[in-house]
């Protein structure tokens, strides 16, 4: 079995081979593994539906999923597990877009940028405070990197940016392992 750290972070772009690489790491871990998956599916957006599938399919038919767009913190404390078990969280940027949408009075209220931001990073430190309270759990989370593009030309894309921005660096100041893939290849970080 790979020794496995509590907490691994995998970022990278679009189309990087993230969740390759987190799926790959999960199978060769030889535990039980509950995949979290934070995207709902929209039936009339027929990408994102292809999209979902296609992770579906590539996922091992031993492993449990979890569909949670919003409420991981609350799921991790609940699950239940009979052995040491690895849980794989497909993503952590969704998983923070989620939370802002949720939220659309702050977002079309001006001059709530800091509530809507403290709301969702106290999210993000509640996600993290329940994934360390889990001895019987470790964790691969994937997440996109985004502030290495152009500016955003609207508030809320300009918030979600910062937000997914210091979201990741919490995550990664928490994990024992980061990786960034790049063209399907990956780089450890830390």
């Amino acid at each position: 079995m790979q020794n496995l750290a509590k907490l691994t972070l995998i970022t990278g772009g679009a189309r990087s081979g993230k969740s390759y690489l987190a799926e790959g790491m999960a199978q060769k871990s030889e535990l039980p593994v509950v995949y979290f998956a934070t995207m709902g599916k929209v039936a009339s957006d027929a990408e994102v539906v292809e999209r979902i599938e296609l992770h579906v399919e590539r996922r091992s038919p031993q492993w449990q999923t979890i569909e949670e767009p919003l409420l991981l913190a609350k799921a991790i404390k609940k699950l239940e597990v009979n052995a040491p078990t690895l849980c794989l969280i497909d993503c952590l940027s969704l998983f923070v877009s989620n939370l802002m949408l949720s939220m659309p009075y702050m977002i079309e209220s001006s001059g709530v940028r800091r509530e809507l931001e403290d709301n969702i990073l106290s999210e993000v430190e509640d996600l993290l405070t329940a994934m360390f309270e889990r001895d019987d759990l470790k964790f691969i989370v994937v997440t996109n990197e985004v502030g290495s593009g152009i500016v955003p030309d609207n508030n809320l894309a300009r918030s979600y940016r910062d937000l997914l921005g210091v979201a990741n660096q919490k995550f990664a100041a928490r994990s024992e392992q980061v990786f960034v893939a790049i063209s399907g290849l990956g780089l450890q970080l830390k």
